[in-house]
């Protein structure tokens, strides 16, 4: 689809979304195109502008101050605008924009964006909300056994790497009696006909997961069940008869399901992330509709970063605007969009919801285990690290050597500001913070942020990938590289036949090149811990990033292992390794240096049959 196709009514961003002048206030009714609401679609356009971001990226960097910054490039572009006027002045051009736009790329805008305001005030919300908590509190009261929630979750978005999380979690909590996992039928193809030789059904993928999980043939495998459904359809496509006795036993509804891939198409995005949301919110509002359903409350899991670019001033929990520097991507929007009808259908129809917000999320904290994931953060580690060793491990001429050497430092440019902080999270965490949701009610109405308070810049993720992975990473400037660079490397590679390398700069670039620019949004925390009860000590990012380096690396070999049974019974012996090594060290296992870690390894474990030393 081209980034001027217009899209129907009820998938529209004018749904959302609506235009207002910045002169007189009113709403222009112009339609708004999905495009027009990125980040990008706004800046990166001149070469000017491209490097006015450069030279900030320079300042923060030298200055460590970003409000600083920020205030200085608001100046320089009030100055171009000015010199622009005079310009035109002096050679009788009567519209100075033009000018701005040639020498400086710099453009006034006269509108700006907003979500449509709903008819409710401050306080009808705050009545809203009071009233639905209370309604909570005594739904789960009457689902209480020996005065303990006695929780029945549906879940959707199970075969994840968060509900993988979240399932093993369950497993190990005695007041969650019942979780009902909604997965589709799987093809299985000939790799080299593309045929299909097979079709899993959802109990055969669920014995899998058991499986893959730890669970098989134990007492908590008997709380599973898994049924056929899909998020996309009405009902969220679960038969008639399976709705009705779910009507008679759930208290509760986790819509977990999402896209996370930030270069999908819009219209993609909104499939996945907004009518997925749509379907979840049908269904838990049609549950607690039920009289005799015991239903207590829907829960939808989001992204902290719905809030987009929010420079300078922190992301708050309890409201969601348009931001002033637009979206990164579609997914954020989208997702945006999805907590927008999940308060619409809280505020308008009465639903008992709450949202949960996870930033970026990684491996668990302890062993960095991921169950088999290669996506977002994971990606650029395995690059990185399979660039290393065809440089290190390169045969034939020299030449050949040379070669191999050249392409493994092109693909070893991370795009990123040095000081650019990244909000990552453990999957563990995240998990926590949905057992928690189900067994607190009064959370009902409440958006959280499950996110770090300890951010990790570029330059530490630079330096951890050095001492973990062996590999020298040059960052570069994001802007500069998207716009300038990565473009030039790109077409070289393509025409050296180096397409696969090329395919993955470029998929680097699409996920962090707008994560990992100067001035990235904080994120308020604190209600995960004020409402859910979580513990005040979240993970050590930095920590937490070095055991991902380090799971990928000997576990997974750079996302060479991608059988998940044989992932599966790695991860299991790496926990138990790393357990062992925090008795014996009084610390956690992230702490351990590079060269110690790797002794301990070298005498616990043999890493080419990946098996326990006697």
């Amino acid at each position: 689809m081209t980034t001027e196709t217009k899209f129907p009514p009820e998938i529209s961003p004018s749904r959302y979304i609506e235009k207002v002048s910045l002169g007189s206030g009113e709403v222009l009714a112009d339609e708004i195109l999905p495009r027009q609401l990125l980040v990008h679609h706004h800046r990166d356009y001149h070469i000017v502008d491209i490097h006015a971001h450069y030279m900030m990226g320079r300042v923060v960097k030298a200055t460590g101050d970003e409000n600083w910054a920020y205030e200085k490039m608001k100046r320089m572009r009030r100055l171009g605008h000015r010199t622009a006027e005079v310009l035109a002045k002096a050679i009788g051009q009567k519209d100075p924009e033009k000018i701005s736009k040639a020498l400086f790329g710099l453009k006034k805008r006269e509108y700006f964006f907003r979500y449509k305001r709903h008819p409710h005030t401050k306080e009808e919300i705050e009545a809203t909300i009071a009233e639905l908590q209370q309604e909570a509190v005594e739904a789960m009261a009457v689902a209480s056994v020996d005065g303990k929630p006695a929780v029945r979750v549906l879940l959707t978005g199970g075969t994840g790497f968060v509900g993988k999380e979240f399932l093993w979690q369950v497993a190990h909590d005695d007041r969650i009696v019942e979780a009902v996992v909604l997965i589709r039928p799987k093809e299985i193809k000939d790799r080299k006909t593309g045929e299909v030789t097979r079709v899993l059904s959802p109990a055969e993928r669920g014995e899998q997961l058991l499986r893959q999980l730890w669970l098989e043939g134990t007492p908590a495998a008997a709380k599973f069940r898994f049924i056929a459904g899909d998020v996309e359809e009405p009902g969220l496509g679960v038969s008639e008869e399976e709705r009705a006795q779910l009507a008679s036993t759930l208290t509760h509804v986790i819509h977990c399901a999402a896209s996370v891939a930030f270069d999908d198409p819009y219209d993609i995005s909104f499939r996945a992330n907004v009518t997925g949301t749509l379907n979840a919110l049908r269904f838990s509002h049609a549950l607690q509709d039920n009289d005799d359903s015991p239903f207590v409350a829907h829960v939808a899991i989001e992204t902290s970063y719905i809030h987009g670019r929010h420079i300078r001033t922190p992301a708050r929990e309890d409201e969601i605007v348009f931001p002033r520097k637009f979206y990164n991507n579609y997914y954020e929007l989208t997702k945006a969009m999805a907590s927008l009808e999940t308060e619409r259908f809280m505020l308008d129809k009465g639903l008992r919801v709450i949202q949960l917000c996870p930033a970026i999320v990684i491996g668990e904290s302890r062993a960095g285990n991921n169950r088999g994931d290669t996506k977002v953060v994971n990606a650029p580690v395995n690059l990185f690290g399979r660039a290393g060793a065809a440089a290190r491990d390169s045969e034939g001429s020299l030449f050949e050597r040379s070669s191999i050497s050249a392409l493994a430092r092109l693909a070893c440019i991370f795009p990123a500001d040095p000081s650019a902080e990244i909000n990552l999270i453990t999957v563990d965490r995240v998990a926590q913070g949905m057992v928690a949701a189900l067994k607190r009610p009064e959370a009902v109405g409440e958006r959280v942020h499950l996110a770090s308070d300890t951010r990790i810049k570029s330059e530490q993720i630079r330096d951890i990938v050095a001492d973990e992975v062996g590999v020298k990473v040059r960052l570069a400037e994001p802007t500069l590289h998207r716009t300038v660079t990565l473009p030039l490397l790109t077409g070289v590679l393509r025409r050296l036949k180096q397409p696969k390398v090329a395919y993955a700069m470029e998929k680097l670039g699409t996920i962090f090149g707008g994560y990992s620019e100067w001035g990235q949004p904080v994120h308020a925390v604190g209600n995960d811990v004020r409402i859910l009860g979580l513990s005040e000590d979240r993970p050590d990012a930095a920590h937490a990033f070095r055991m991902l380096c380090r799971h990928n690396r000997y576990v997974q070999g750079f996302g060479k292992v991608r059988d998940l049974d044989e992932i599966s019974r790695r991860e299991r012996i790496w926990w138990d390794l790393m357990c062992e090594l925090e008795r014996t060290t009084g610390g956690p296992a992230g702490a351990i240096s590079p060269d110690d870690f790797r002794a301990a390894l070298d005498k616990h474990l043999d890493l080419e049959s990946f098996e326990a030393r006697s």
